[in-house]
């Protein structure tokens, strides 16, 4: 069975969120398009994700001088099997859907705190001689965000670093497709806002078809 990972980084939801709003209209219509697929979510600000901290490192340094996991401390355990589970379900599945919305030229730091979870050696690539190579071959994603001035063209665009760190990072684990629904503008133009969050809505729930 198809398996679709729904990652929102967003505190908001689909009544407030722009981007909330143009995922829900994506994961409904893909929902209604490919029924026997399973959608699985994960809500970043409800989900712990540990950080790559001090008990992780002891943890993994333990293991790795040949400690058996039961030795760990209770916190080392509690942040490293967590750490596994989430890598584990990110190099099973079989298509991502990040929603971030856009803070200070990037988005929040628990999409960051997720993707250094699952970005792991071994799992989502390995290293060779010729240097590291993706091992997420056959996946594919999809990135939807909402920005509330304009950074698709022109020199705003090197300001925007969330969507093109997303986009190099399936690089680098090999994911051969990524896609792009980005949506512009709402704080730019206040009198064109729900104009813009419609028409969000509207290419979500065509791209939920296709995706």
């Amino acid at each position: 069975m198809t398996q679709v990972l729904y990652i929102t980084a967003h505190p908001n939801d689909a009544a407030i969120s722009f981007s909330m709003a143009a995922g829900q209209s994506f994961i409904d219509s893909y929902k209604a398009a490919n029924p026997d697929h399973e959608v699985v979510h994960i809500d970043l600000y409800n989900t712990f994700i540990p950080l790559i901290d001090s008990d992780v490192f002891s943890g993994w340094g333990k293991l790795q001088s040949g400690e058996e996991f039961t030795k760990l401390s209770e916190t080392e355990q509690q942040k490293v099997n967590r750490l596994n589970e989430l890598s584990d379900q990110f190099a099973a599945a079989d298509k991502y859907v990040f929603v971030t919305p856009f803070w200070n030229f990037s988005f929040p730091a628990v999409m960051k705190a997720y993707i250094d979870a699952v970005a792991v050696a071994g799992k989502a690539f390995k290293y060779t001689a010729e240097g590291p190579v993706g091992l997420l071959t056959d996946k594919k994603a999809l990135h939807i965000q909402a920005r509330g001035g304009y950074y698709s063209e022109g020199p705003a665009a090197e300001l925007e670093f969330g969507n093109r760190y997303l986009k190099q990072i399936m690089n680098f684990t090999g994911v051969p497709s990524y896609e792009e629904l980005i949506i512009e503008g709402h704080n730019a133009n206040p009198d064109k806002a729900e104009e813009i969050k419609a028409d969000g809505i509207e290419r979500g729930e065509a791209l939920g078809k296709t995706f």
